[in-house]
């Protein structure tokens, strides 16, 4: 007989440890795979946000690009993100694990020694409203330290972009100072949050062992009573470690939760703003020959939150195989007249029409796919010079980029390197000087073959002979397109067909150059300024 009990006792072991063994390799493998999906579901998250704020930015128009800095959108879009992506993976591994745990140890625990259930209540409680004023404590810090990580990208962002500035002032220590100065006030929040989170930790620790004394202490009285059983107490004592684990689970989660809560609100800012350019419900097509007629009526703008206009009441028609110049003092508004056109701002009174249709009555694809548009800053993207020139039109042939690079003077030193069209261009085409990326963006916008052109400044960094020879060269074959040339010298607009003069947003003199001398004081004074009487005659 007891040799038939041993016997029965060891395969009830067996069979116990077996199950056991069983359990724990399901619970490892349902582990790995909640770690993987976790993982999976966050990335694709984060990855679903880059793309939607990508996208949202690329509708913004220029007074969005105004309100939202370009640094911020940066870390919106990189660290705000992740700050997401990592509490959605932590969440999916715990907010849902952790309960389970939770409610299991409670059900299990007040069936064993239902009398002491409110020690459980009471340590919970607790641990509620040490969780609640951490979150309240470091919820604003957060919010400082997702501004100063903007103020940081910055002055980076600056001292990268202007470093050939920067040293040829000798102001380097100034801008380490600077740098100096943001990096120590992130560091010190950040720290003032650590010393907060580091409490938590060790605080829950001590609440958990107060109520591991308080378990043995109770049910020691419970016991001498016979109200429980000494097994029954050390499995409540079990069970609620079990549910103290699951609560510090959760409030692992809420260190993170209120810097993510930051986040999503910065990243709902972006989503949230409403494009202020929007394409026209009903679009007015196009006609089938578009002649390129453009027409200023009375226009007048005002930037948005500004109380005044910078520009007031300009009337003028640039015509197709004519040169429309556009001069100026500077701060005149010439940049902004033409930007009025492409619509990256809509005017405030008044219209800007092409062919006798409105512009804001197009859609900004069509209307854009018109547009051979050069703004001042010369901008190259990264690649080849091939590929920057097919940025315009993907379909281009070879001898149209040719074609495009004889005409901007490009050709020579495009052709002279050892690579030819195919000759690396670094970030933002620092390999070129400012006259070779002007030409080059010059080019890049007459592959397009648009019926209006519109030169912003373009010509600035050129030598005056080649800007001679490139506008000699558009001339001769660009005939019949609509060329608007927004320019500083006088000595580039003498044989423009109408010449627009700018002062203060005012509209003070229209006419050729040999009219505006004899009526235009503001022309004449600019040219006066740069030539002689002899060049200007």
């Amino acid at each position: 007989m007891k040799g038939g009990e041993g016997q029965g006792q060891a395969a009830y072991i067996l069979k116990m440890g077996g199950i056991m063994l069983a359990l724990t390799v399901l619970a490892a493998a349902a582990t790995v795979t909640v770690g993987y999906f976790g993982s999976r579901t966050a990335s694709g998250v984060a990855r679903d946000l880059r793309r939607a704020v990508f996208s949202k930015v690329q509708d913004f128009s220029s007074a969005e690009m105004d309100k939202f800095s370009t640094a911020s959108l940066i870390t919106r879009s990189t660290n705000d993100i992740t700050q997401i992506q990592m509490v959605s993976n932590m969440a999916l591994r715990m907010l849902f694990f952790a309960p389970i745990i939770g409610i299991g140890g409670v059900i299990r625990a007040t069936s064993k020694a239902s009398s002491m259930w409110w020690i459980i209540a009471l340590a919970v409680g607790i641990l509620l409203s040490i969780v609640s004023l951490v979150f309240v404590i470091a919820l604003p810090k957060f919010k400082k330290i997702q501004k100063l990580v903007d103020r940081l990208n910055l002055v980076l962002r600056e001292n990268l972009t202007g470093m050939m500035v920067i040293r040829a002032f000798a102001t380097e220590s100034r801008e380490e100072a600077r740098f100096d100065k943001v990096n120590t006030d992130l560091t010190q929040t950040t720290l003032y949050i650590s010393k907060v989170m580091v409490v938590l930790m060790p605080l829950i620790g001590l609440i958990m062992n107060l109520v591991s004394i308080l378990i043995v202490w109770v049910g020691a009285q419970e016991i001498a009573q016979a109200r429980i059983q000494v097994g029954d107490m050390m499995a409540f004592m079990q069970y609620s470690m079990q549910i103290f684990f699951s609560f510090m689970m959760m409030s692992m989660m809420f260190i993170i939760i209120p810097r993510a809560s930051i986040s999503a609100d910065r990243i709902h800012e972006v989503l949230a703003t409403k494009p202020g350019i929007v394409d026209p419900a009903a679009p007015h097509p196009l006609p089938k020959t578009v002649k390129g007629v453009v027409r200023f009526d009375k226009v007048s703008f005002r930037y948005p939150g500004s109380s005044e206009d910078v520009l007031h009441d300009i009337d003028f028609t640039a015509q197709p195989g004519q040169v429309t110049a556009i001069i100026g003092t500077t701060g005149a508004g010439k940049s902004t007249l033409v930007s009025l056109v492409p619509r990256f701002y809509d005017v405030t009174e008044g219209s800007v029409s092409i062919d006798g249709v409105d512009v804001r009555s197009l859609g900004q694809k069509e209307l854009r796919d018109l547009l051979g548009f050069v703004p001042q800053k010369a901008s190259l993207f990264s690649g080849t010079v091939e590929s920057n020139l097919r940025y315009a039109k993907e379909e281009a042939l070879s001898q149209d980029m040719d074609e495009a690079l004889n005409i901007a003077q490009a050709k020579d030193f495009v052709h002279e390197a050892p690579k030819g069209l195919a000759s690396d261009v670094s970030q933002g085409g620092g390999n070129f000087s400012g006259g070779q990326r002007q030409r080059l963006t010059i080019a890049r916008a007459l592959v397009k073959k648009a019926p209006i052109y519109i030169f912003d400044d373009s010509f600035s960094a050129l030598d005056y002979s080649t800007d001679k020879k490139l506008r000699r060269a558009l001339a001769e074959k660009m005939a019949g397109v609509t060329l608007i040339l927004v320019t500083q010298r006088v000595a580039t607009i003498k044989e423009a067909d109408q010449i627009i003069v700018l002062d203060e947003g005012k509209m003070v003199g229209k006419g050729r150059h040999s009219e505006l001398m004899e009526r235009c004081e503001v022309y004449r004074n600019i040219a006066l300024s740069q030539l002689s009487q002899e060049e200007l005659a």
